[in-house]
């Protein structure tokens, strides 16, 4: 099939690139593994709430046979406000994640922000985060790129998808060859960001498993004044459009009342919207047969 530019040039078919599999604990990300689910509360809340949630993703995962890593962060660092709440902080958040993954046999992630964290994060996490806001931090990237853990580096909302090559190559340069690359969309002027779904298909063209953030993707940043606003509604519709393009994993940040959590409660998915989306977009991979990026 031959289309067409504006101007006459015939455009190539997309090339398939080999994609490897990255293992995050028990579960296998890329090549030809099942689609996977990165999800949980945005920021650590307490271990009684870390617990409940996790047992609600566990169970809801297993119904839908999605493969999950669980997802919470020990600090946010990068807040909107000097009062924004931020978590439990290193040590505490990670004795938790360390609780959940005994207490279900799930992998775990958070975000790391300093080099100096990352030894202490790799004793515990399955997979180490680099925030989107940090993916240029050189030294934090070979940091993780050192510690023997696989890498997720979110892509800035500041950077173009070609230029992730170059996060890549700092990691692989570390000796990591187990990287992940997450879409989490771009500033489009102030306070709003937007999904350019070609990104997918460049980053996954490194040969790195690729995932869509959908939650943060609809984040408006800064947008209440001392926090950030979101759109929620279009979480589900964003998700089912990226697995329908072609993505490795899905990332999705899940609270039982968003509207009473203590951080990015304006773009995080009810649990109770969680089950119908898992069926849709079970659906929607299987539909496709592999996960290449569509045309």
């Amino acid at each position: 099939m031959t289309s067409f530019l504006a101007g006459g040039a015939d455009v190539p078919p997309p090339q398939t690139v080999e994609v490897g599999s990255v293992e995050v604990g028990s579960v296998r990300i890329g090549g030809a593994a099942p689609l996977a689910l990165l999800a949980g509360p945005c920021a650590i809340e307490g271990e009684a709430h870390a617990l409940r949630v996790a047992e609600s993703l566990v169970r809801l995962t297993e119904v839908a046979g999605m493969p999950f890593v669980y997802k919470s962060s020990y600090d946010k660092a990068n807040r909107s406000a000097t009062g924004s709440y931020r978590g439990p902080g290193l040590h505490e958040g990670l004795r938790i994640l360390r609780r959940v993954r005994e207490t279900f046999a799930c992998p775990i992630l958070s975000d790391v922000h300093l080099p100096s964290e990352v030894l202490s994060a790799a004793e515990v996490l399955d997979l180490l985060q680099v925030p989107a806001f940090l993916c240029r931090q050189t030294d934090l990237v070979e940091a993780c790129g050192r510690s023997g853990r696989p890498v997720n580096v979110k892509k800035g909302q500041f950077m173009a998808p070609w230029d992730m090559r170059n996060v890549v190559e700092k990691l692989r340069g570390a000796g990591c060859d187990a990287v992940l690359l997450t879409e989490r969309g771009a500033s489009f002027g102030y306070n709003n960001l937007v999904v350019d779904f070609r990104g997918l298909a460049i980053m996954r063209g490194f040969g790195t498993p690729v995932v869509f953030d959908a939650t943060h993707s609809v984040q408006l940043p800064g947008a209440e004044g001392t926090r950030s606003g979101g759109e929620r509604q279009y979480v589900g519709a964003l998700a089912r459009a990226a697995v329908a393009f072609g993505v490795d994993a899905l990332f999705l940040e899940v609270h039982e009342d968003p509207h009473r959590a203590p951080s990015d409660g304006a773009t995080m998915l009810p649990l109770a919207w969680l089950p119908r989306l898992l069926d849709d977009v079970q659906a929607i991979s299987a539909a496709l047969g592999d996960r290449s990026p569509r045309a």
